[in-house]
């Protein structure tokens, strides 16, 4: 990838990485204090600014360098954690589901917005504001779906991970918590092992971007 290419791709992703990531963040706050716990509230994290949320090396390094070193075909990063402190749910267990599940659920919603975006581009004539446009809905797209589905993996601490703890009985969700440590070092391991976590991802996110593309077109 030369320069050019490289200064290219950083313009297209940069905004649809940046808010992938923070809203996502934003939104499991919003749902906590709506469930009754005020810790994300009181430090100033459900908030719209992506500047709030910003991990420099997760929300910027992370995610540029591998959709880089993967020719734009697979990402992964993360922002600063919302704070959430489940005892404080009124409904800890139960709301503990929705409270994870928002999260994914703010990547799918800014996916339908950035389908919007490539719908009104595709529709006005080419110039120099359609053509970006169209590759950034495209990429918004692809962006929140990697982060939708990336997040639903069943491995604590994701999302997923808490929506499973939050199903099961509660002697099988505590025992189920006890491999949270054992969690990111898995993960890793499948995001960069040869057709592993990519393999496991690619059929559910192309269909899922098929889906998106026949629903606007």
């Amino acid at each position: 990838m030369d320069v050019t290419q490289l200064v290219q791709t950083l313009a297209i992703y940069a905004l649809p990485v940046l808010f992938a990531i923070t809203l996502h963040e934003a939104a499991h706050g919003y749902v906590a204090r709506h469930f009754g716990d005020m810790t994300a509230y009181a430090q100033g994290r459900i908030s719209l600014n992506p500047l709030r949320h910003i991990d420099i090396v997760g929300t910027l390094v992370v995610p540029l360098a591998i959709l880089l070193l993967s020719a734009g075909h697979f990402l992964f990063g993360w922002a600063k954690p919302v704070p959430v402190n489940y005892s404080a749910l009124r409904s800890p267990k139960r709301h503990m589901l929705w409270v994870a599940a928002a999260g994914p659920a703010s990547n799918l919603a800014m996916a339908l917005g950035w389908a919007v975006l490539l719908k009104l581009a595709v529709l006005l004539p080419d110039n120099s504001f359609t053509v970006p446009m169209r590759l950034m809905g495209e990429a918004g797209i692809k962006v929140n779906l990697v982060f939708m589905f990336l997040n639903l993996l069943p491995i604590l601490p994701l999302d997923g991970g808490r929506i499973v703890a939050s199903l099961l009985p509660s002697r099988a969700a505590w025992r189920y918590a006890k491999l949270e440590p054992w969690g990111i070092p898995m993960l890793l391991v499948l995001l960069f092992i040869p057709n592993g976590l990519s393999s496991l991802l690619r059929p559910i996110l192309e269909a899922s971007d098929a889906l998106i593309r026949a629903m606007m077109f």
